[in-house]
């Protein structure tokens, strides 16, 4: 099944790739994985461009590993939330969310977290990528309901044949996808982690991006 999983991933993004100008290469101890970043959501794009050149993701983590939902890495939500405590001006510096129907949590994405601002605007140094679950087209239809929108033929598809996290689209936003190397990102995914999530190991990875 997982084999399957990577092959319909990489025929998606052979065509979804064809119009996407910037790519990024992620390394890890567990393997290399290569990303592309969507240009259907430019301010996110240009935000993690600008963390390659001033070092933002230097030595970074994924420190929040939940098997079957997301691999997190960049600054943990209680980092942020202990410095944004301390800033005497008690800024909390976000980016607007950016929702597009042709960016959604399908296995591989990478996202921008975000706290529980209403605007659903992101961290400026936070994202992750979705591991997901199997997806049936139940789901879809209640969560139509629940968060009243209405899903594409493209996105019903892809849920079904990949399966993803459907229940995060419209309020985290997506701004790329992994072309190669998924099956790193779900290994990391299976990390030993403890009560809060944390690998129990460091998990590091370097980011750049890939200039050919």
């Amino acid at each position: 099944m997982k084999k399957i999983i990577l092959l319909l991933l990489c025929l998606f993004v052979v065509f979804v790739g064809k119009s996407q100008t910037h790519r990024l290469l992620f390394q890890t101890d567990y393997g290399d994985f290569k990303v592309l970043l969507y240009d259907y959501t430019p301010q996110h794009r240009d935000l993690i461009l600008k963390s390659i050149q001033t070092k933002v993701y230097q030595d970074a983590l994924f420190n929040r590993i939940i098997s079957d939902f997301v691999v997190q890495g960049g600054e943990h939500d209680v980092d942020i939330e202990k410095r944004e405590a301390a800033d005497p001006t008690k800024q909390k510096p976000r980016l607007a969310p950016e929702f597009d129907d042709r960016a959604f949590h399908k296995v591989g994405a990478l996202g921008a977290g975000r706290d529980v601002n209403p605007e659903k605007a992101s961290f400026l140094n936070q994202i992750y990528f979705v591991v997901g679950k199997k997806i049936t087209a139940s789901e879809l239809d209640v969560l139509e309901l629940k968060k009243n929108i209405k899903y594409t033929a493209e996105q019903r598809s892809t849920y079904l044949k990949i399966g993803g996290q459907p229940r995060l689209d419209h309020d985290f936003t997506v701004f790329g996808e992994i072309y190669e190397g998924l099956d790193v990102i779900l290994k990391i995914s299976k990390v030993k982690t403890d009560s809060q999530d944390y690998p129990l190991q460091q998990v590091r990875f370097e980011l750049s991006e890939i200039k050919d």
